[in-house]
């Protein structure tokens, strides 16, 4: 196992742990590792140095930097908790919701921006989530 410090292009800062160096390459390669605070897979490795272990009682690995990626992260947990995940049917599903050919639930998933902004024109109620739709959480 190797352990990361990762950063994304919107300069949050996390920890993720792979299998291996080639995990890493491949999993980033095919978009997999995603930030833990905004969702982008436009993340690179941060310069790190050598893990020394000062204590029995260390912060648990990939803890929030500050009260908002908390909160973020709090929000994600709680609306993977209590919806269902429809990935890129997202658009069908809240339409057909919406039209009532499809019973209510709570659900989330990807969407085009131009398809988001045809479902808000068409009173479609739906809202953007401040993190990104892979499942993958590091």
């Amino acid at each position: 196992m190797i352990r990361y410090a990762l950063s994304c292009v919107k300069d949050h800062s996390f920890d993720s742990w792979f299998q291996s160096a080639d995990a890493f390459d491949k999993l980033h390669a095919a978009g997999m590792v995603s930030c833990a605070v905004c969702g982008t897979t436009e993340v690179q490795k941060s310069i790190m140095a050598p893990r020394v272990r000062t204590s029995d009682t260390e912060k648990p690995l990939s803890a929030p930097a500050s009260p908002a990626e908390q909160a973020v992260k709090e929000l994600r947990e709680q609306v993977e908790a209590n919806s269902e995940n429809v990935g890129d049917n997202f658009v069908t599903e809240a339409r057909a919701m919406h039209d009532g050919s499809a019973p209510e639930r709570s659900i989330y998933g990807q969407a085009k921006i131009e398809d988001a902004k045809a479902l808000v024109e068409d009173g479609v109620p739906v809202v953007p989530l401040p993190f990104g739709p892979n499942r993958k959480t590091n």
